[in-house]
C-alpha cells in the first residue's frame, strides 16, 4: 500500500523508512516519526562515514580511528573487515548496489577509490586534482558519481562511475561541503556547508542552485519522500524538514554521543529498477567491471596493466625484506615499490605466486611459518605452521596447485596442497641445509641448492623421483635459483664465489654470466629478457641481459634487509580431474608425465591412483593440519583431538576440512581422549577439573561419568566389547583404574611402582593393558584385571603417546623428539619409525581394514531415550549432566528439578542440585558481553539479565530461544536485578544513575522507585507475597536499604557484608515471608 502526499504527489510505499546513523563510538537506527531508537553495532572506535546494501542486508562504515572499512549484516551479526590496509582518513562511503560495488573517499590520500563489496579488486579511480574528498553518493542508474572536495578549492564534482567524464560543477561560495545526498526521484542533490551553516540543493548538474536552511554545524545529510533529515555536531542531533521549503523543522532525536554520517534505510533509496549494465557475466571483465555513461569498462585493480578490452594482466616484481614484502609494479613509469599490507611479517626469507588466483605465498624462519595472501594483502592466513625449522626455499606449482618448500632445520623437502593439506615429505635423507627450490611443473622436474658441507645443487622429479646431483664443483653458498623456461636454463647465484651461472636442465653447458661487483647475491627471477636479483650487502635490486650479462641497471637501492626475489609465470594447468589420483598429483619426467602420492602415514593402492589411510595419526606432528592438540583419536574418516590452549575439543576429516569445534566449554586441560567407535562415542580426562566426560560424537548430551577421588587423570582407552575404560592418573598417588563405561564398578588394577604414567592401550587380540611411564621410564604391560605385570621395553627415554597396530607398539617420544617401534608380546626390535618431530604429543593407529565390531547400543539406541552407555553385563542408560534418570530406568527428565544459575560475564551458567557431582553446564544464551545480574521466571521460564556493555535488560528461554530485549533506554550500570513472579514486575538498581526502577516484565510501565540518597546501588532482591505487596531489599556499600510498595523508604548500617551471601541467605533460608510492614523487611535485612 502507499500513501500519497495530495500536494506534492509523492508518497511512501513499503515499510516504514529507517534513519540508519553513524554514532562514532556505535551505529543506530531511529524511526523518524516514532522516535523509536535502537542499537544496531556498538564498541566502535570511530565510525565515520556509512551506508547500505537493501537487498543484501548489509551495513558498511569507516573507521577513521582504525582505518578500515567494515561490513555486517543490517541485524548487527557478522562483522567483517573488508579494507584494512592503505588507508589514511576514510570519510566517504557509497554502494553501488545494481553493480555490487564499493566506492570510498580518503582525505588522507587524496584519493577515490573502488573494490568488490569483498574489498578484492581494488582501484584507485581518481588521484588527480584531488585535496580533501569528503561525502560522495552514487547513480548507479545514471552511472555517476558525485563527491565534496573541502581542500584549499572546495568544490563539488562529479564523474563516470569508472572514472571517466569527471566535471566540477559547484566550486563557489563553498567552504567545508561535508554531507552529499541524491534524490533520485526529484533528479537533485543536496549538500550541507558546516563553514556556512547551509544546506543547499542543485539539478544534477549544479544548474538551479538553491540554499533552504540555515543550521549551526551540519555535517550528513539523507533525503526520503518530502523530508530532509541530517546530523548536527553543534546540537548533538538528527534533524529533519520538508526538502522543498526548508520550513517544518523538528528534532528527530538529540543527545547523541556524536552523530556522523546518516542514510535513509528503504528500498526506494535502492531501486531496483536500474540496468546492471554488466550484466550477468561480469560485462566479460577479468576483474572489474564499471558502468560508466551508457556503457561499462572493464578495469584493473591497481598495479595490473590491461591487456586488452576485457583482460588484465598483474605483472610483480616481488622481494621480500625480512618484516615486510614489497612489489614493483611493471605497469608505472618510475616502477616505484610499495609494501603489500601484511600483518605479523617477521623474518620473511621466502616467496613465490601461484598466478592461478592471485595468492603470494611466504616463508617467516621467525615463526617457522608459510603463509599466503591476495596480491594486495587481503585474506591472509597461515598455511603451515607445524613442524618446521627453517622453511629458506619455497616454490609454487602453478599448473597442480601445490606448494613446495626446503627445510635447512629438519633437511626436508616437502609438499603439499596450496592451502596446506595433503602435506607429505617428498625427500629426507643425503640433505644437509637446502637453501633455494625451484620447479618445472612443464618439465616435470624440481631443482634445489644444498650449501651444507658439500655444496650442490639437485635435481629430482617433482614426485622425488630420478634424483640427481647436477652441479657440484665450485659451489660456496648456492643460494636464489630461477629457471627460464624459454631457453630451457637453470640460473643461480653463489653468494660465496659472488657469481650468477646458469646451465641446462642437466648441469650441462655451464657458464659465469655475471662475475663481478657482486657483493652477496641472494634471490633471483626471471621476467622476458631479464634477470634480476637482490643483493644483501649493496642493499639493492638489480637487473641484467638474461643472455649476456650486460645492461645492467640498479631498479632499487637502499634497501636493508633484502631476501627473496620473484615473477610469476602465467601457464596453462596441464591436468584434468587431478590425473585420476585421489589425493596428490605430481608432475613426473616424460615419459610418465605424472605420478599419485598419498599425505604421509596413507598408502597408496595396488591401483596406484587410491590412497587408503592406515597407519598412525600424530597430533602436531608433520604429518596432520591440527593447531596444538594434546590429544587425537580417528573414527569414519574424521580425527578428533583435544586442545588445552584453546580449551576444546574439536574434530576434521583427515584431509584437514570440515573442521568444527565440538566441546567448547567447560574444559580446562584435556589431556586424554578416546572414541567409542563402536557406540558413537567420545571420551575424554580432564586434568583441569579432575573428571572424565562422555558425549555423543558431535558433542551432544554431554554428561560427567566420575568426578571423586581423582587427582591429574591422564590417558584413557576403551575397550567397547567388554564394557571397559580404561584410565591412569599421574596425581600425588600414581594409579591405573578400571570402570563400567558408564562409570559403575570402578576399581584401581595398580598403585604402586607407578610415576607419571601417560600413553594407555588396548590389546584386545593378547588381552592386556600397554602403558607408558615418562618417570620410570618404562613402557610396562599386564592383563585386563592389571595382574601379571611385567616391563616391556626399558630405558625409554621420555614416552607420552602409546598405541598398537598389528604385532607392534608405536610411542611417541618428548627427550627424542621421535616415534619408536617395538614388538607388542617381547619388547624387542626397537627402531625409530621417525624423528626431529619437536611438540610431538599423543599417538593414534589407525586400521580402516578391521571390522568395528556389534555396537550393544545399535537396536533403538538401547531402549534409551538419551545416552546408552556399555557397561561389563549389558548397556545402561544415562541423562546428561545434571538432569535424573527416570524411575523406568530408560528416560530422562527434561530439566534439573532444582538448580543454581549464574553469569561470568561472557556465558550464563547452571549447576544442578538434583545430581551429585555439581558440574556447571552452559546455558546457550547468544550475544552475551557483560552479564553482571540475572534472575529465573519460574512462570515463564525466562531468564531475565542485564548486559552492561549494550545497556539493556533482556530475556530469553533456558535453550537459549526467544531473546528479546525488554529495556533498552536510560541505563548507566545496572547491577542489580530482580523479578517478582506474582505481579509480574521487575526491579533493578543502576549504579551509573544512583536509581531503583520497576517495570512490568515486557519493560513497558517503567518507573523510578528511588532517586536520592543512594550511593552506587548494586544487589536487589524482592520478596513478593500475595497479598501483601512487595518488600525489595538494596545492598550497597555497608548499607542495605529497604523499599516497600506501600510503605516508606528505610536503611539500615550493616558492618562489612558480602551482598550476595546475605542476600542469598535470607532467600534459601525463607526468613522473609510477608512484607506487610516496612519494620519488618527492616528487621529480615539485618543479619543479626
Amino acid at each position: 500500500s502507499c500513501l500519497i502526499n495530495a500536494e506534492s504527489g509523492s508518497g511512501q510505499c513499503g515499510p516504514e523508512p529507517v534513519l540508519l546513523f553513524a554514532n562514532r563510538i556505535d551505529i543506530r537506527q531511529v524511526l523518524p516519526h516514532r522516535s523509536e531508537y535502537t542499537l544496531l553495532l556498538n564498541n566502535l572506535e570511530n565510525a565515520i562515514a556509512l551506508d547500505f546494501h537493501h537487498s543484501k542486508e548489509l551495513v558498511f562504515w569507516s573507521d577513521v580511528t582504525l582505518d578500515r572499512i567494515m561490513k555486517a549484516n543490517l541485524n548487527g551479526s557478522n562483522v567483517e573487515e573488508v579494507v584494512s590496509t592503505g588507508l589514511e582518513s576514510p570519510g566517504g562511503l557509497a554502494i553501488d548496489w545494481i553493480h555490487d560495488k564499493l566506492y570510498w573517499t580518503d582525505s588522507g590520500t587524496s584519493r577515490i577509490e573502488v573494490a568488490n563489496l569483498d574489498g578484492t579488486h581494488r582501484k584507485v579511480l581518481i588521484w588527480q586534482s584531488m585535496e580533501k574528498p569528503r561525502a560522495i553518493a552514487l547513480h548507479p542508474i545514471e552511472g555517476k558519481i558525485y563527491w565534496t572536495d573541502w581542500g584549499n578549492t572546495p568544490r563539488i564534482e562529479y564523474a563516470n562511475m569508472d572514472g571517466s567524464g569527471r566535471r566540477i560543477i559547484a566550486d563557489t561560495n563553498l567552504f567545508w561541503p561535508n554531507g552529499l545526498t541524491i534524490d533520485y526521484a526529484g533528479h537533485r542533490m543536496y549538500w550541507v556547508d558546516a563553514k556556512h551553516h547551509v544546506i543547499e540543493r542543485a539539478d544534477l548538474d549544479g544548474k538551479n542552485r538553491k540554499a533552504i536552511i540555515r543550521l549551526p554545524h551540519p555535517f550528513a545529510i539523507t533525503v526520503f519522500e518530502d523530508s530532509l533529515y541530517w546530523t548536527d555536531w553543534h546540537t548533538k542531533s538528527i534533524n529533519s524538514a520538508n526538502k522543498f521549503t526548508g520550513k517544518n523543522q523538528e528534532i528527530i532525536r538529540n543527545k547523541l554521543h556524536f552523530p556522523m554520517d546518516i542514510h535513509t534505510l528503504h528500498p526506494q533509496r535502492q531501486p531496483a529498477g536500474g540496468r546492471n549494465r554488466c550484466g550477468p557475466n561480469n560485462g566479460g571483465c577479468s576483474h572489474l567491471c564499471l558502468p560508466s555513461n551508457k556503457a561499462f569498462t572493464c578495469a584493473c585493480p591497481t598495479g595490473f596493466r590491461k591487456v586488452d578490452q576485457y583482460n588484465c594482466l598483474d605483472k610483480f616484481l616481488l622481494f621480500a625484506r625480512r618484516t615486510d614484502i614489497r612489489r614493483i609494479s611493471f605497469d608505472t613509469e618510475d616502477m616505484s615499490d610499495d609494501v603489500i599490507p601484511l600483518a605479523d611479517v617477521r623474518n620473511a626469507v621466502a616467496l613465490d605466486w601461484d598466478s592461478r588466483d592471485g595468492h603470494i605465498y611466504w616463508t617467516d624462519v621467525t615463526t617457522d611459518s608459510i603463509s599466503r595472501a591476495l596480491w594486495n594483502g587481503s585474506k591472509q592466513e597461515v598455511v603451515v605452521d607445524t613442524s618446521l625449522e627453517s622453511p629458506a626455499g619455497l616454490a609454487v606449482d602453478w599448473v597442480t596447485h601445490k606448494v613446495y618448500w626446503t627445510d635447512a632445520g629438519t633437511d626436508r623437502i616437502e609438499v603439499s596442497n596450496a592451502d596446506g593439506s595433503m602435506r607429505t615429505v617428498l625427500i629426507w635423507e643425503n640433505l644437509d641445509r637446502p637453501r633455494d627450490i625451484v620447479v618445472d611443473p612443464i618439465g616435470g622436474f624440481m631443482y634445489w641448492t644444498d650449501w651444507g658441507a658439500n655444496p650442490k645443487i639437485e635435481r629430482a622429479g617433482m614426485d622425488a623421483s630420478s634424483r640427481i646431483v647436477i652441479i657440484s664443483t665450485n659451489l660456496t653458498w648456492p643460494n636464489g635459483l630461477a629457471i627460464d623456461y624459454q631457453t630451457e636454463r637453470l640460473y643461480w647465484a653463489d653468494a660465496g664465489m659472488k657469481t650468477i651461472e646458469f646451465g641446462n636442465f642437466d648441469g650441462s653447458n655451464r657458464q659465469v654470466l655475471i662475475g663481478s661487483q657482486l657483493p652477496h647475491p641472494f634471490g633471483l627471477t626471471l621476467h622476458e629478457d631479464k634477470i634480476y636479483w637482490t643483493d644483501w650487502q649493496s642493499k639493492s635490486i638489480q637487473s641484467a641481459d638474461k643472455m649476456t650479462g650486460l645492461g645492467r641497471s640498479t631498479l632499487a637501492e637502499n634497501l636493508e634487509n633484502l631476501m627473496d626475489i620473484h615473477m610469476f609465470h602465467l601457464q596453462t594447468p596441464c591436468l584434468v580431474n587431478n590425473g585420476g589420483c585421489s589425493h596428490l598429483c605430481l608432475l613426473a619426467p616424460a615419459p610418465k608425465g605424472s605420478s599419485c602420492a598419498c599425505p604421509t602415514g596413507i598408502n597408496l593402492q595396488v591401483s596406484c591412483t587410491f590412497c587408503i589411510y592406515s597407519g598412525l595419526i600424530m597430533p602436531s606432528s608433520a604429518h596432520t593440519c591440527i593447531d596444538r592438540p594434546s590429544s587425537g583419536f580417528l573414527f569414519l574418516g574424521k580425527v578428533y583431538w583435544s586442545d588445552s590452549t584453546l580449551k576444546k575439543i574439536s574434530r576434521a576429516n583427515i584431509n584437514g576440512s570440515g573442521q568444527e569445534d565440538i566441546i567448547s566449554s567447560g574444559l580446562v586441560t584435556t589431556d586424554g581422549l578416546a572414541v567409542d567407535s563402536v557406540g558413537r562415542k567420545i571420551y575424554w580426562t580432564d586434568t583441569g577439573t579432575n573428571r572424565i566426560e562422555v558425549a555423543n560424537l558431535n558433542g551432544s548430551m554431554r554428561k560427567v561419568l566420575v568426578w571423586r577421588n581423582l587427582d591429574s587423570p591422564r590417558a584413557i582407552a576403551l575397550y567397547h566389547e567388554m564394557g571397559y575404560m580404561y584410565w591412569t592418573d599421574w596425581g600425588e598417588h600414581a594409579k591405573l583404574e578400571r570402570a563400567g563405561m558408564d562409570g559403575s564398578d570402578r576399581v584401581v588394577l595398580i598403585s604402586n611402582n607407578l610415576g607419571w604414567p601417560n600413553g594407555l592401550a588396548v590389546d584386545k587380540a593378547g588381552s592386556q593393558l600397554l602403558w607408558a611411564d615418562a618417570h620410570t621410564e618404562r613402557i610396562e604391560a599386564s592383563d585386563l584385571n592389571g595382574l601379571n605385570r611385567r616391563t616391556l621395553v626399558s630405558p625409554v627415554q621420555h614416552p607420552y603417546g602409546l598405541t598398537l597396530l598389528g604385532p607392534h607398539i608405536y610411542w611417541t617420544d618428548w627427550q627424542s623428539r621421535s616415534i619408536q617401534r617395538a614388538d607388542k608380546t617381547t619388547g624387542t626390535n626397537i627402531i625409530t619409525i621417525r624423528s626431529n618431530l619437536p611438540g610431538l604429543m599423543d599417538i593414534e593407529a589407525v586400521d580402516r581394514e578391521r571390522p568395528l565390531g556389534f555396537n550393544r547400543c545399535g537396536r533403538r539406541n538401547g531402549g534409551c531415550s538419551h545416552l546408552c552407555l556399555p557397561r561389563p553385563n549389558g548397556t545402561s542408560c544415562a541423562c546428561p549432566t545434571g538432569v535424573l534418570l527416570k524411575s523406568d530406568g530408560r528416560s530422562c527428565e527434561e530439566m534439573p528439578e532444582t538448580y543454581l544459575l549464574f553469569s561470568n560475564r561472557v556465558s550464563v551458567r547452571r549447576i544442578s542440585l538434583d545430581t551429585p557431582d555439581h558440574t556447571d553446564v552452559h546455558v546457550p544464551v547468544p550475544e552475551l558481553h557483560n552479564v553482571i545480574s540475572l534472575d529465573y521466571d519460574s512462570v515463564d521460564g525466562k531468564l531475565y539479565y542485564t548486559d552492561v556493555s549494550l545497556d539493556v535488560i533482556r530475556r530469553v528461554n533456558l535453550d537459549g530461544s526467544g531473546m528479546e530485549t525488554v529495556v533498552s533506554q536510560g541505563l548507566k550500570t545496572t547491577d542489580g536485578l530482580a523479578v517478582d513472579w506474582v505481579a509480574r514486575n521487575m526491579y533493578w538498581t543502576d549504579t551509573g544513575r544512583n536509581t531503583i526502577e520497576v517495570s512490568r516484565l515486557d519493560g513497558s510501565a517503567r518507573k523510578v522507585l528511588v532517586n536520592n540518597s543512594l550511593d552506587e546501588p548494586r544487589a536487589i532482591a524482592v520478596f513478593p507475597s500475595k497479598g501483601s505487596g512487595v518488600c525489595v531489599c538494596v545492598c550497597m556499600g555497608c548499607f542495605c536499604s529497604v523499599v516497600s510498595i506501600n510503605g516508606p523508604y528505610r536503611r539500615v548500617h550493616l558492618d562489612s557484608f558480602n551482598n550476595a551471601y546475605i542476600l542469598q541467605h535470607l532467600l534459601l533460608s525463607q526468613k522473609v515471608s510477608e512484607c506487610s510492614n516496612v519494620n519488618k523487611c527492616v528487621v529480615q535485612c539485618n543479619p543479626e
